[in-house]
């Protein structure tokens, strides 16, 4: 079974301009996409927070 470590990005700016830029910023250094969550703010439609979820083989 392979060794994965994982990687979790926070961010409060949820944009599609920032979470693009989260993407490429990771996946350049070797990180491969898993998934997106987002939490929503109280009273609110649009989501107060994003954490972007990667996965790579373990190094070394």
């Amino acid at each position: 079974m392979a060794d994965l470590e994982y990687k979790v990005v926070e961010s409060t700016v949820v944009t599609d301009e920032n979470i693009e830029h989260i993407l490429n910023e990771w996946v350049l250094q070797g990180w491969e996409f898993d998934r997106v969550q987002f939490a929503m703010g109280e009273g609110s439609k649009r989501p107060a927070m994003a954490f972007v979820f990667f996965t790579r083989l373990r190094q070394g």
